[in-house]
């Protein structure tokens, strides 16, 4: 406690924050990690590891039992967004929720239309909804919608094995993470061989921490994970985020639709746009907050583990997976701008989504990963008792079995698609 308030006050007196991390050349280390320079002097550390023999590839069609015809999802979907903030989502022809929650101790349909509000309508007057009643009980008219999108696609969802070359799992970590908190997980796939890519974000871990806070904001760090994305992917990708990661996920399935596979959201929280909080406490300079640091990780510890005991001091303590300085850590936070990511953005959506949520959660509550499973056009949610925050790192068996039964899912087809038979092949000329 006195060595931190010390640094911090030489922090104030000098005007540079300490333990600096300088940028890093781009190498390859003998310890299995890679160090890419995604832009010139930024450099991020990234971990790539795959089974020990070549996985197998796949069939060229990836064919189920049912034909070529499996896997198949009809995906229709209305949205309507109205001025006054009014989002209605309508989910057309037949439920794509009920084939997901088939077989993952799910139940129940999901609605044919949502109406929900949005969390910061652009445009509202604040006046009465459409089709309310005014003054005098007449009705007012129903206004025109900002603007409708639609979506009418088929999307065939497969199961991901860790035989088949074609098939790559990203793990994306959040603010004040790194690569470390996926250990159990990177560990468990690579053992059923899985190839995996796990990167630090800027700041984070072993990669470079520029000392400008500009480079922390959403669209610089997400510009970082599509550089990544770029460079691993193949042609059935699976994105795995926890906290802030599930935003880069999710612009990277809104980005590359038809490359990612499935997705699996880790205590994400809600779908709306992302704006940092005016009155927090992370809106102080970087050397006071230096001085509150171990105030800091006792706050966290007491908000992210649903227990303090040993082991999840010992987490804190290695500083490979939670040391990140003041100066990244403000900037992470204030940096945490994304207008574009709102309820719409994220009804768009086609791709499978899981959403893992420990119940003891203090920093997301799960109204907010409800509301998402809503929102989600194919998304279940799944929920651990004595789980919280980093519940990848409190319960890594029940976490690593709940991924992998959902990397082998896949949706059984309707009866229309097998009643429709196969196209046929195409003859040579």
């Amino acid at each position: 406690m006195l060595t931190g308030v010390t640094d911090g006050f030489f922090c104030c007196l000098l005007g540079a924050p300490p333990n600096a991390v300088g940028p890093l050349d781009s190498v390859e280390s003998s310890d299995g990690y890679t160090f890419v320079e995604v832009k010139p002097g930024r450099v991020l550390r990234v971990k790539h590891a795959g089974p020990a023999q070549a996985p197998t590839p796949p069939p060229a069609a990836l064919e189920g039992a049912h034909g070529d015809r499996s896997g198949l999802v009809r995906c229709q979907r209305r949205i309507t967004v109205y001025r006054n903030g009014r989002l209605v989502v309508e989910n057309l022809g037949r439920a794509p929720r009920a084939d997901l929650l088939h077989g993952q101790n799910g139940s129940g349909e999901p609605p044919a239309a949502l109406e929900v509000e949005l969390a910061d309508p652009a445009g509202s007057d604040g006046r009465s909804n459409p089709g309310s009643a005014g003054s005098g009980g007449r009705r007012r008219r129903a206004r025109r919608p900002k603007r409708t999108i639609h979506i009418d696609c088929e999307k065939r969802i497969t199961s991901c094995k860790g035989t088949q070359a074609d098939v790559v799992l990203f793990f994306i970590h959040g603010v004040g993470g790194s690569l470390a908190i996926w250990k159990e997980q990177l560990d468990f796939f690579v053992r059923l061989g899985y190839e995996v890519v796990a990167p630090d974000l800027a700041g984070h871990g072993a990669s470079s921490a520029p000392q400008v806070a500009a480079a922390y904001t959403f669209y610089a760090l997400a510009e970082d994970m599509r550089a990544i994305f770029k460079r691993y992917a193949k042609k059935r990708n699976v994105l795995i985020g926890h906290s802030y990661g599930v935003s880069f996920c999710t612009f990277l399935a809104h980005e590359y639709p038809d490359l990612v596979h499935k997705v699996i959201m880790i205590n994400g929280g809600g779908p709306t746009a992302l704006e940092p909080s005016i009155c927090s406490i992370f809106n102080m300079p970087s050397c006071v907050l230096h001085c509150l640091s171990p105030c800091l990780a006792w706050s966290f510890l007491k908000a992210g583990f649903a227990r303090q005991g040993a082991k999840e001091k010992q987490l804190l303590k290695e500083g490979n997976a939670f040391n990140v300085s003041s100066f990244v850590l403000r900037a992470m936070m204030s940096g945490q701008y994304w207008p574009e990511g709102d309820e719409v953005y994220h009804a768009e959506l086609t791709v499978p989504v899981l959403l893992v949520h420990g119940m003891h959660d203090k920093f997301v509550p799960v109204e907010e990963d409800q509301r998402m499973a809503e929102i989600l056009l194919l998304a279940f949610l799944k929920l651990i008792d004595e789980g919280s925050h980093m519940v990848m790192l409190e319960c890594p068996d029940t976490v690593n079995t709940l991924l992998h039964e959902f990397l082998l899912w896949e949706p059984e087809p309707s009866p229309r698609a097998l009643a429709e038979p196969p196209p046929e092949p195409a003859q040579e000329k």
